[in-house]
């Protein structure tokens, strides 16, 4: 994230946030606050550091669902600071700061630090949080977010339920490098994101050590833990590739899941070819068993996840390409704060369509126009460019976002369309954006005075007219025609089944 961005969330931080350190502000430093300022979600994140790196060292039990161990994190401060805290479900047990124990309490999802001696600003701390506790039970605004299952239990992390299961700075604004080392009873799996740096069995458990060398937003960090088929694989380039499956499923719903997630290599030279080099040191993805349950799917950094259940009708090649296009638009690069949620959704949501066209199923411009067709009128109250927290992952983000971006292709035309989407991504890796800087890069990249349409497709409650200036072609859509797969790529999409 941008140093301007980051000081913007800060100065709302401070005049929104309740104040729920201990202590008072002295000539020893001053409190960090408990709120990073996001305008959907108030409560998250923190302020006074920036954290560089988690180390987090576990061991979990299946069955009781007994999570334990350490997370050590390493910081930056930016300013002198006489206590701080984390977003945190679980209780912790101790706390040092610098290798000093320090006072610590919990303050419903906070962990509230004060060390003994204030730290100097502007320099590294070292935080070393021991904990454990039960999981499934921690609830964060009313949703219990970790689900233990027979044998084992997965985490969600979008938007900001990750501190379900580990301390942290828990928004998409401040994002570090990871270290996720889980001891499991031997013949149970522990997959997280990352590189799997190693695996040893000792006194009947097994320790998996998955390392993530990428800055990394905490609700792409992932665990899930089970009975799993995991498969190693090397691609073209060098990078491992990754996948497992729950051996719960059911045979024939694990195949076609096999069929489509296998694929995986094959979409990221497609993305690579239109967003640029694929952005990360590892790839794969993970199939959880169907529980009847809404499908989910979520773009875990290198390591989607998928839901068995998106799986049912057939081998859902669209789904992947959806999730692994967040590589690039999420992971890569993430939301300045969650108003920004157009640029993971709609630029995941196209990326779909793209592969439509890539496939022969339908091109991005008859998608559009089938979508914009076929939308009743509340469709078009939601916002893309700022939904509100309740609509964050509606379906409006999704296809009026995707609508969007093929409008643009439209006004630019390709060339400066393929070159915007790779300078952003290039120009953002491993860091944060926000749709204004979006808008600006393609008004530089075009040409063009774009800020009536930006406005038209993001920030206006009502269908946009279908005008040239706002990118329809001039064929009518009759003669664009229905593309074969509409029904598939169209369908409404519930808010918690495709991220």
């Amino acid at each position: 994230m941008t140093r301007w961005t980051r000081s913007v969330l800060a100065a709302v931080a401070a005049a929104t946030a309740t104040v729920l350190v201990t202590g008072t502000a002295s000539a020893a430093g001053t409190p960090g606050r408990p709120s990073i300022g996001d305008p959907y979600f108030p409560n998250d994140g923190n302020t006074g550091y920036e954290v560089d790196h988690y180390n987090l060292r576990l061991t979990y039990q299946p069955g009781a669902d007994h999570l334990a161990g350490t997370a050590t994190i390493l910081a930056t401060t930016e300013h002198e600071l006489s206590s701080f805290s984390f977003d945190f479900g679980l209780n912790a047990s101790s706390v040092l700061v610098d290798n000093v124990p320090a006072k610590f309490t919990k303050r419903g999802n906070k962990l509230l630090v004060t060390p003994k001696h204030s730290v100097p600003g502007k320099r590294p701390v070292t935080v070393v949080v021991r904990y454990q506790g039960v999981p499934s039970t921690v609830e964060i605004d009313g949703k219990k977010v970790w689900t233990a299952t027979p044998d084992g239990a997965h985490s969600v992390a979008q938007p900001h339920l990750a501190s379900a299961w580990f301390p942290c700075n828990d928004h998409p604004s401040d994002k570090a490098t990871f270290e996720v080392s889980v001891a499991v009873p031997d013949g149970t799996s522990a997959i997280s994101t990352g590189v799997l740096a190693d695996k040893s069995s000792r006194l009947g458990w097994t320790r998996w050590n998955w390392r993530s060398s990428k800055p990394q937003a905490t609700y792409n960090q992932m665990l899930t833990i089970g009975k799993y088929d995991v498969r190693h694989q090397t691609l073209a380039n060098g990078r491992p590739f990754v996948t497992a499956y729950d051996l719960r499923t059911e045979p024939s719903l694990l195949a076609a899941a096999r069929a489509a997630v296998e694929r995986t290599p094959e979409v990221l030279d497609f993305e690579s070819e239109l967003f640029g080099e694929y952005p990360f040191e590892a790839a794969g993805g993970v199939v959880d068993e169907y529980t009847g349950s809404d499908h989910d799917a979520e773009e875990f950094q290198t390591r989607p996840v998928y839901d068995a259940g998106e799986f049912l009708k057939d081998s859902n090649m669209y789904i992947v390409v959806h999730e692994n296009a967040h590589q690039w638009f999420g992971d890569a690069v993430s939301p300045a704060d969650w108003s920004n949620i157009w640029l993971n959704e709609g630029f995941a949501n196209y990326s779909e369509w793209l592969w439509s066209e890539h496939e022969g199923e339908g091109t991005a411009q008859q998608l559009a126009s089938w979508t914009y067709a076929h939308q009743d009128e509340d469709y078009w109250k939601i916002k893309p460019g700022n939904p509100g927290g309740p609509n964050l992952l509606s379906n409006p983000v999704y296809t009026r976002g995707a609508m969007t971006l093929q409008a643009l292709r439209s006004v630019v035309g390709d060339d400066a369309f393929f070159t915007i989407l790779r300078t952003w991504v290039r120009e953002n890796r491993y860091g944060n954006g926000a749709v204004g800087q979006f808008t600006a890069l393609a008004e530089r990249v075009s040409g063009k005075n774009l800020g009536k349409f930006f406005k038209t497709w993001l920030f206006t409650s009502a269908k946009p007219a279908a005008t040239p200036e706002n990118g329809f072609p001039v064929q009518t859509m009759a003669a664009a025609g229905e593309p074969k797969s509409y029904a598939k790529l169209t369908a409404v999409r519930h808010p918690s089944t495709t991220r």
